[in-house]
Protein backbone atom coordinates (compact mmCIF):
# COMPACT_ATOMS: atom_id res chain seq x y z
CA UNK A 1 0.00 0.00 0.00
CA UNK A 2 1.37 3.37 -0.73
CA UNK A 3 1.98 6.19 1.23
CA UNK A 4 -0.52 9.73 1.59
CA UNK A 5 1.57 11.86 -0.48
CA UNK A 6 1.93 15.29 0.94
CA UNK A 7 1.57 18.16 -1.32
CA UNK A 8 -1.35 16.53 -3.81
CA UNK A 9 -2.94 17.96 -6.93
CA UNK A 10 -6.06 19.75 -6.12
CA UNK A 11 -8.74 17.36 -5.10
CA UNK A 12 -6.85 14.34 -5.35
CA UNK A 13 -5.94 13.20 -1.59
CA UNK A 14 -8.01 10.49 -0.60
CA UNK A 15 -5.90 7.52 0.74
CA UNK A 16 -5.08 4.75 -1.73
CA UNK A 17 -6.76 1.64 -0.22
CA UNK A 18 -10.13 3.33 -1.62
CA UNK A 19 -9.18 5.60 -4.47
CA UNK A 20 -9.79 3.77 -8.01
CA UNK A 21 -7.80 5.99 -10.07
CA UNK A 22 -3.53 6.46 -8.90
CA UNK A 23 -1.91 9.46 -10.00
CA UNK A 24 2.05 9.10 -10.38
CA UNK A 25 4.67 11.79 -12.47
CA UNK A 26 7.27 10.59 -14.42
CA UNK A 27 9.69 13.72 -14.98
CA UNK A 28 11.73 12.14 -17.68
CA UNK A 29 12.30 13.59 -21.37
CA UNK A 30 16.00 12.27 -21.48
CA UNK A 31 15.38 11.63 -25.52
CA UNK A 32 13.64 14.56 -26.29
CA UNK A 33 14.34 15.58 -30.02
CA UNK A 34 13.90 19.39 -30.17
CA UNK A 35 13.21 21.32 -26.89
CA UNK A 36 13.38 19.99 -23.49
CA UNK A 37 11.49 20.73 -20.45
CA UNK A 38 8.66 18.23 -20.44
CA UNK A 39 10.33 16.53 -16.77
CA UNK A 40 8.58 19.63 -14.87
CA UNK A 41 5.35 18.64 -15.93
CA UNK A 42 3.68 16.82 -13.33
CA UNK A 43 5.82 19.07 -10.76
CA UNK A 44 4.45 21.84 -12.37
CA UNK A 45 0.42 20.50 -12.61
CA UNK A 46 0.77 19.63 -9.04
CA UNK A 47 1.45 23.13 -7.95
CA UNK A 48 -0.71 25.37 -10.36
CA UNK A 49 -3.95 22.65 -9.95
CA UNK A 50 -4.54 25.30 -6.94
CA UNK A 51 -5.51 27.66 -9.72
CA UNK A 52 -8.72 26.32 -10.75
CA UNK A 53 -11.77 24.42 -8.66
CA UNK A 54 -12.15 21.10 -8.08
CA UNK A 55 -15.79 21.56 -9.41
CA UNK A 56 -16.54 20.97 -12.97
CA UNK A 57 -19.13 23.32 -14.88
CA UNK A 58 -19.01 21.09 -18.16
CA UNK A 59 -19.88 17.61 -16.09
CA UNK A 60 -21.43 19.28 -12.80
CA UNK A 61 -19.37 17.55 -10.97
CA UNK A 62 -16.47 17.35 -8.14
CA UNK A 63 -13.26 15.98 -7.39
CA UNK A 64 -14.14 16.24 -3.57
CA UNK A 65 -16.76 13.86 -4.34
CA UNK A 66 -14.45 11.19 -6.56
CA UNK A 67 -11.18 8.96 -4.37
CA UNK A 68 -8.12 9.88 -6.62
CA UNK A 69 -4.59 8.94 -4.73
CA UNK A 70 -1.72 11.26 -5.59
CA UNK A 71 1.36 9.36 -5.37
CA UNK A 72 3.75 11.95 -6.54
CA UNK A 73 6.76 11.47 -8.72
CA UNK A 74 8.76 8.80 -9.45
CA UNK A 75 12.64 9.51 -8.68
CA UNK A 76 13.95 8.09 -12.35
CA UNK A 77 17.14 7.73 -13.91
CA UNK A 78 19.21 10.50 -15.53
CA UNK A 79 20.26 9.23 -19.13
CA UNK A 80 19.08 5.80 -18.76
CA UNK A 81 15.86 5.68 -21.02
CA UNK A 82 15.55 1.86 -20.59
CA UNK A 83 15.78 1.59 -16.60
CA UNK A 84 13.53 4.54 -16.51
CA UNK A 85 10.67 2.11 -18.37
CA UNK A 86 11.32 -0.55 -16.47
CA UNK A 87 11.05 1.07 -12.83
CA UNK A 88 7.55 3.22 -14.29
CA UNK A 89 6.17 -0.56 -15.81
CA UNK A 90 6.81 -2.01 -12.42
CA UNK A 91 5.09 0.97 -10.47
CA UNK A 92 2.25 1.16 -12.84
CA UNK A 93 2.19 -3.03 -12.29
CA UNK A 94 1.67 -2.33 -9.08
CA UNK A 95 -1.49 -0.09 -8.89
CA UNK A 96 -2.90 -2.57 -11.91
CA UNK A 97 -2.72 -5.51 -9.45
CA UNK A 98 -4.16 -3.67 -6.75
CA UNK A 99 -7.66 -3.04 -9.74
CA UNK A 100 -7.24 1.06 -10.26
CA UNK A 101 -6.32 2.44 -12.74
CA UNK A 102 -3.05 4.12 -13.27
CA UNK A 103 -2.84 8.09 -14.85
CA UNK A 104 0.77 8.90 -15.33
CA UNK A 105 1.70 12.86 -16.18
CA UNK A 106 5.13 12.49 -18.31
CA UNK A 107 7.29 13.64 -18.70
CA UNK A 108 8.35 12.86 -22.69
CA UNK A 109 6.07 10.69 -24.36
CA UNK A 110 8.60 7.58 -24.20
CA UNK A 111 7.02 7.37 -20.82
CA UNK A 112 4.16 5.52 -22.21
CA UNK A 113 5.96 2.41 -23.05
CA UNK A 114 6.54 1.51 -19.44
CA UNK A 115 2.71 1.67 -18.48
CA UNK A 116 1.67 0.38 -21.78
CA UNK A 117 3.70 -3.23 -20.83
CA UNK A 118 2.62 -2.99 -17.08
CA UNK A 119 -1.12 -3.18 -18.86
CA UNK A 120 -0.84 -5.85 -21.78
CA UNK A 121 0.67 -8.33 -18.98
CA UNK A 122 -2.47 -7.54 -17.41
CA UNK A 123 -4.68 -7.75 -20.40
CA UNK A 124 -3.65 -9.73 -23.09
CA UNK A 125 -6.30 -7.76 -25.51
CA UNK A 126 -5.42 -4.21 -24.82
CA UNK A 127 -5.93 -1.98 -27.76
CA UNK A 128 -4.31 1.37 -27.51
CA UNK A 129 -5.87 4.94 -28.33
CA UNK A 130 -3.66 7.51 -28.91
CA UNK A 131 -3.93 11.35 -29.21
CA UNK A 132 -0.76 12.88 -30.67
CA UNK A 133 0.19 15.65 -33.42
CA UNK A 134 2.96 12.79 -34.31
CA UNK A 135 2.90 9.50 -35.16
CA UNK A 136 5.56 8.56 -32.88
CA UNK A 137 6.14 5.14 -35.18
CA UNK A 138 9.73 5.05 -36.26
CA UNK A 139 11.70 1.90 -35.61
CA UNK A 140 14.79 4.26 -34.65
CA UNK A 141 15.60 8.25 -33.99
CA UNK A 142 18.99 9.00 -34.76
CA UNK A 143 20.69 5.14 -34.50
CA UNK A 144 18.10 4.94 -31.00
CA UNK A 145 15.08 2.75 -31.01
CA UNK A 146 13.90 3.85 -27.58
CA UNK A 147 12.77 7.20 -28.09
CA UNK A 148 9.50 9.57 -27.77
CA UNK A 149 9.36 9.25 -31.78
CA UNK A 150 9.26 5.68 -31.67
CA UNK A 151 7.22 5.04 -28.79
CA UNK A 152 4.12 3.77 -30.92
CA UNK A 153 6.31 1.13 -32.71
CA UNK A 154 7.60 0.09 -29.24
CA UNK A 155 3.88 -0.12 -28.57
CA UNK A 156 3.26 -1.69 -31.60
CA UNK A 157 5.87 -4.00 -30.84
CA UNK A 158 3.82 -5.49 -27.91
CA UNK A 159 -0.12 -5.53 -28.90
CA UNK A 160 0.38 -6.23 -32.80
CA UNK A 161 -1.72 -5.28 -35.77
CA UNK A 162 -5.21 -3.09 -35.72
CA UNK A 163 -4.76 -2.68 -32.16
CA UNK A 164 -3.49 1.81 -31.99
CA UNK A 165 -5.89 4.21 -33.07
CA UNK A 166 -4.11 7.47 -33.86
CA UNK A 167 -6.39 10.81 -33.85
CA UNK A 168 -4.87 14.58 -34.80
CA UNK A 169 -2.19 13.22 -36.70
CA UNK A 170 -0.42 15.67 -39.00
CA UNK A 171 3.59 15.05 -38.59
CA UNK A 172 5.40 12.23 -39.21
CA UNK A 173 8.07 11.04 -41.47
CA UNK A 174 7.30 9.44 -45.41
CA UNK A 175 8.56 5.99 -43.82
CA UNK A 176 6.27 5.76 -41.06
CA UNK A 177 3.20 7.15 -42.66
CA UNK A 178 3.58 4.32 -45.08
CA UNK A 179 4.54 2.08 -42.41
CA UNK A 180 1.53 3.05 -39.99
CA UNK A 181 -1.22 2.88 -42.78
CA UNK A 182 -0.44 -1.34 -43.09
CA UNK A 183 0.04 -1.77 -39.39
CA UNK A 184 -2.23 0.98 -37.07
CA UNK A 185 -5.38 3.02 -37.78
CA UNK A 186 -4.93 6.40 -37.57
CA UNK A 187 -6.85 9.35 -38.19
CA UNK A 188 -5.21 12.21 -39.60
CA UNK A 189 -5.67 16.18 -38.58
CA UNK A 190 -8.81 15.63 -35.88
CA UNK A 191 -11.53 13.52 -34.33
CA UNK A 192 -13.79 12.63 -37.41
CA UNK A 193 -13.65 8.63 -37.20
CA UNK A 194 -13.90 8.31 -33.41
CA UNK A 195 -17.38 7.49 -33.17
CA UNK A 196 -16.85 4.85 -35.24
CA UNK A 197 -13.76 3.26 -33.45
CA UNK A 198 -15.50 3.84 -29.84
CA UNK A 199 -18.62 1.65 -31.23
CA UNK A 200 -16.09 -1.15 -32.22
CA UNK A 201 -14.07 -1.42 -29.12
CA UNK A 202 -16.64 -1.56 -26.50
CA UNK A 203 -15.43 -4.51 -25.10
CA UNK A 204 -11.81 -4.34 -24.97
CA UNK A 205 -9.43 -3.03 -22.46
CA UNK A 206 -8.15 0.14 -23.88
CA UNK A 207 -4.85 2.34 -22.35
CA UNK A 208 -5.70 5.74 -23.33
CA UNK A 209 -2.38 8.20 -23.66
CA UNK A 210 -2.99 11.65 -25.11
CA UNK A 211 0.52 13.54 -26.13
CA UNK A 212 -1.43 17.73 -25.55
CA UNK A 213 0.23 18.87 -28.95
CA UNK A 214 -2.45 17.15 -30.38
CA UNK A 215 -4.21 20.76 -29.73
CA UNK A 216 -2.88 23.61 -31.81
CA UNK A 217 0.56 25.46 -30.92
CA UNK A 218 -1.85 28.59 -30.40
CA UNK A 219 -4.04 27.15 -27.55
CA UNK A 220 -1.33 25.07 -26.67
CA UNK A 221 2.42 25.97 -26.75
CA UNK A 222 4.09 24.98 -23.93
CA UNK A 223 5.13 21.71 -25.81
CA UNK A 224 8.42 20.19 -26.71
CA UNK A 225 7.82 20.09 -30.12
CA UNK A 226 4.95 22.59 -30.82
CA UNK A 227 3.02 21.73 -34.58
CA UNK A 228 0.52 24.43 -36.18
CA UNK A 229 -2.93 22.63 -37.33
CA UNK A 230 -4.17 21.02 -34.04
CA UNK A 231 -7.56 20.68 -32.21
CA UNK A 232 -8.89 23.21 -29.84
CA UNK A 233 -9.68 22.42 -26.18
CA UNK A 234 -13.18 21.93 -26.62
CA UNK A 235 -12.25 19.79 -29.52
CA UNK A 236 -10.61 17.54 -26.92
CA UNK A 237 -12.37 17.94 -24.79
CA UNK A 238 -15.29 16.38 -26.21
CA UNK A 239 -12.73 13.47 -27.74
CA UNK A 240 -12.10 12.48 -24.13
CA UNK A 241 -15.38 12.53 -23.34
CA UNK A 242 -16.27 10.01 -25.96
CA UNK A 243 -13.47 7.71 -25.25
CA UNK A 244 -14.14 7.68 -21.62
CA UNK A 245 -16.91 5.01 -22.20
CA UNK A 246 -14.55 2.52 -22.87
CA UNK A 247 -13.07 0.73 -20.35
CA UNK A 248 -9.90 2.32 -19.69
CA UNK A 249 -7.76 0.55 -18.06
CA UNK A 250 -4.82 2.64 -17.50
CA UNK A 251 -3.68 6.26 -19.47
CA UNK A 252 -1.28 9.32 -19.22
CA UNK A 253 -1.12 12.51 -20.22
CA UNK A 254 2.24 13.34 -21.62
CA UNK A 255 4.75 16.36 -23.13
CA UNK A 256 3.86 19.42 -21.15
CA UNK A 257 7.14 20.87 -21.35
CA UNK A 258 5.88 24.51 -18.89
CA UNK A 259 9.26 26.44 -19.40
CA UNK A 260 8.21 27.04 -22.65
CA UNK A 261 5.34 29.03 -21.92
CA UNK A 262 6.03 31.96 -20.12
CA UNK A 263 2.33 32.64 -19.45
CA UNK A 264 1.84 29.73 -17.52
CA UNK A 265 -1.32 29.39 -19.62
CA UNK A 266 -0.29 25.61 -21.13
CA UNK A 267 0.04 24.67 -17.35
CA UNK A 268 -3.47 25.77 -16.81
CA UNK A 269 -4.97 24.44 -19.40
CA UNK A 270 -3.66 20.83 -18.66
CA UNK A 271 -4.34 21.18 -15.24
CA UNK A 272 -7.85 21.68 -16.58
CA UNK A 273 -7.85 19.01 -18.78
CA UNK A 274 -6.59 16.50 -15.79
CA UNK A 275 -10.06 17.33 -14.12
CA UNK A 276 -11.61 17.06 -16.61
CA UNK A 277 -10.31 13.37 -17.70
CA UNK A 278 -10.63 12.27 -13.91
CA UNK A 279 -14.30 13.08 -13.82
CA UNK A 280 -15.09 11.35 -16.51
CA UNK A 281 -13.16 8.29 -16.38
CA UNK A 282 -14.07 7.60 -12.69
CA UNK A 283 -17.00 4.76 -12.80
Amino acid sequence: MLEKNIHNILGCDKDYQNSKIVIFGAPFDGTTSYRPGARFASAAIRNESYSIETYSPYQDKDLEDIAVFDAGDLELPLGNPAKVLVQIENFAQNILNDEKIPLMIGGEHLVSLGAVKAAVKKYKDLHIIHFDAHSDLRDEYLGENLSHATVMRRCWDLVGDNRIFQFGIRSGSREEISWGKKHVHTCFFNFSQLDYVVDNLKDKPIYFTIDLDVLDSSVFPGTGTPEAGGVTFCELLDAIKKVSKLNIVAMDITELAPPLDATGASTALACKLLREILLYIYK
